[in-house]
C-alpha cells in the first residue's frame, strides 16, 4: 500500500493544506504533514477537489466501438478529473437487460481508469412501448439505480408512470430526455430568430418544457424520483423551480456546452455545433447559469457524445447530434461559473461530485476531502490557460465545439481510490 503526500493544495479552493493518501484512503489533512515514506506531489496552490462524477456519459460500447469504448471513454474521464461515470443505455444492443449492463460494468472494472456505473434503459430497445427489465438490472452485479432512454423521450405518459412506480420500490430514479417527439419532427436547431433566418427546422423550447411539466406532476402523483437530463431553456428552469417549491422529488442537470454556447454558432453551419437538445439563446444560457448557482439545477453532467469523423464531417442536415465533453467540462465550468463569481470551488465540488454521486448512488464518490474518506481526488491547475487541441484527447472521437478556443484550468492529477490515473496531465 503506497503513500502519497499532496503538498500545498487548496482544498475546495481554500487555504493551502497537505493531504496524505495511505493506500486507498485519505489518512490526514493538515499543514506540515510528515512526508516520510511518501511520494510527494507538489500542488503549488492548485485546487484539490473530490473526484468528479458524471451522471450522463455515452461510452458507446457495445456496438459503436468506432466512436468510443469503455477503455477510451474512461481514459478521457480520468483526463477530465472524473473518478466515476454513468454510462447511458443507447448502445447496440441496448442496455435493457441484466446481461448487457453487467458487460459494461465489468469492462469498467477491467480497465480501471474510473468507476463505470451502467444506466439501464427504461423501455425495451428504447422503443417506448414496453418496460425493460428494471428489477433484473437493479438486482444484477451492476446494481443499476438510474434508468433512461436518453436519446429518445419516454413520451407515453402511462409508460412513464409505470416506470416511476417500478423504480420507487428500490429507490431508483428515471432520468428523462425531455423532448416531445411530434413537436420536434425534422428539427435541426433551436427554434427562434436564427433558425428562421437560416431556414433550418426548429426545435421549440416548449417541446422540452411540456415533457418536464408532465413528468414532475407524474413524479408527485406517484411519490417517486425523476431526474431531468440536459435541461436547456429558461422556461424549463422555471418549471423545475416551481416543482421543487411544491416538494416534488425532482433533480436536473445542465451540460457545460449549454452554459457557454448559443445558437448563433449555427450560422457557421459547422456540424460540431449540432446537439440534442440544441444550443439555445443567450437568455437561456444566462438563466441556466443562475439556476445552477442557486441550486435549482442540481448538477453539471457532460452528455459526452462521441461520434466518428464521418458522422460529423458532412452537411449539417446529415450530421449526427452530440459533442464530446469529458476532457473539457471542468474548464468550461471554471470559465462560466467560477470566473463569473457565480460559484466558488466548493460549489463546483457540490455540483460536479457530491450531488451527482448522491443522485446516482455512487458509493464512495462525492465524499468530503477529509480523513478516513476514500482517496478519489482530482488536482486542478486553475491558473492555466490554453487552446483546446482535440488531437491530444484520450477519447476516440474529436467532435468538440471548443477546438482552438482558449479555456482556463487544466486537470493535472486524478486518483481513484489512491491509485493515480492521471499524473502531470498524462494518463498513468
Amino acid at each position: 500500500m503506497s503513500k502519497i503526500l499532496i503538498r500545498g493544495a487548496k482544498v475546495l479552493g481554500g487555504e493551502p493544506q497537505d493531504v496524505l493518501i495511505d493506500g486507498d484512503t485519505i489518512a490526514a489533512v493538515g499543514t506540515g504533514l510528515p512526508a516520510e515514506g511518501a511520494e510527494i506531489v507538489e500542488a503549488d496552490g492548485k485546487v484539490l477537489l473530490p473526484g468528479l462524477v458524471d451522471l450522463h456519459t455515452h461510452l458507446r460500447e457495445p456496438g459503436r466501438e468506432d466512436s468510443e469504448t469503455v477503455l477510451t471513454g474512461t481514459r478521457a474521464a480520468a483526463g477530465g478529473g472524473f473518478t466515476a461515470v454513468f454510462a447511458m443505455a443507447n448502445t447496440f444492443p441496448v442496455a435493457d437487460t441484466a446481461g448487457v449492463v453487467e458487460q459494461v460494468y465489468r469492462l469498467g472494472q477491467q480497465h480501471g481508469y474510473c468507476d463505470v456505473q451502467p444506466i439501464g434503459a427504461v423501455t425495451v430497445g428504447l422503443e417506448g412501448k414496453k418496460l425493460a427489465e428494471l428489477g433484473a438490472m437493479h438486482e444484477s452485479a451492476a446494481g443499476v439505480t438510474v434508468f433512461s432512454d436518453d436519446g429518445k423521450c419516454v413520451d407515453d405518459a402511462v409508460i412513464m408512470r409505470r416506470a416511476l412506480e417500478y423504480v420507487k420500490a428500490f429507490g431508483g430514479v428515471v432520468a428523462q430526455h425531455a423532448q416531445e417527439p411530434r413537436l420536434t419532427e425534422g428539427a435541426q436547431m433551436n427554434e427562434g430568430v436564427v433558425s428562421a433566418e437560416l431556414g433550418l427546422g426548429g426545435w421549440p423550447a416548449v417541446a422540452e418544457e411540456s415533457i418536464i411539466a408532465r413528468d414532475v406532476l407524474l413524479a408527485e402523483h406517484v411519490g417517486s424520483r425523476v431526474h431531468i437530463c440536459h435541461l436547456s431553456t429558461a422556461g424549463s428552469v422555471e418549471i423545475i423551480r416551481w416543482a421543487k417549491s411544491r416538494g416534488i422529488d425532482v433533480t436536473a442537470e445542465v451540460t457545460p456546452h449549454h452554459l457557454l454556447l448559443t445558437d448563433e454558432l449555427v450560422r457557421t453551419y459547422n456540424p460540431v455545433y449540432k446537439v440534442n437538445p440544441p444550443l439555445r439563446t443567450e437568455r437561456d444560457v444566462m438563466a441556466l447559469r443562475e439556476a445552477l448557482a442557486d441550486g435549482t439545477i442540481d448538477i453539471v453532467a457532460t452528455d459526452h457524445a462521441p461520434h466518428p469523423h464521418e458522422d460529423k464531417d458532412c452537411e449539417w442536415a446529415a450530421a449526427a447530434m452530440g459533442m464530446v465533453g469529458l476532457e473539457t467540462a471542468l474548464s468550461v465550468v471554471q470559465q462560466t461559473m467560477v470566473e463569473t463569481g457565480l460559484l466558488d470551488w466548493a460549489g463546483v465540488a457540490d455540483r460536479m461530485s457530491t450531488k451527482p454521486a448522491l443522485i446516482g448512488g455512487a458509493t464512495g464518490h462525492g465524499r468530503p476531502v477529509s480523513e478516513g474518506e476514500p482517496a478519489n481526488l482530482t488536482l486542478v491547475d486553475t491558473a492555466y490557460r490554453g487552446d483546446v487541441d482535440p488531437a491530444g484527447f484520450a477519447s476516440r472521437s474529436r467532435n468538440t465545439p471548443y477546438e482552438g478556443r482558449e479555456l482556463p484550468g487544466r486537470v493535472t492529477h486524478t486518483w481513484l481510490r489512491g491509485k493515480a490515473t492521471l499524473v502531470d496531465g498524462k494518463l498513468a
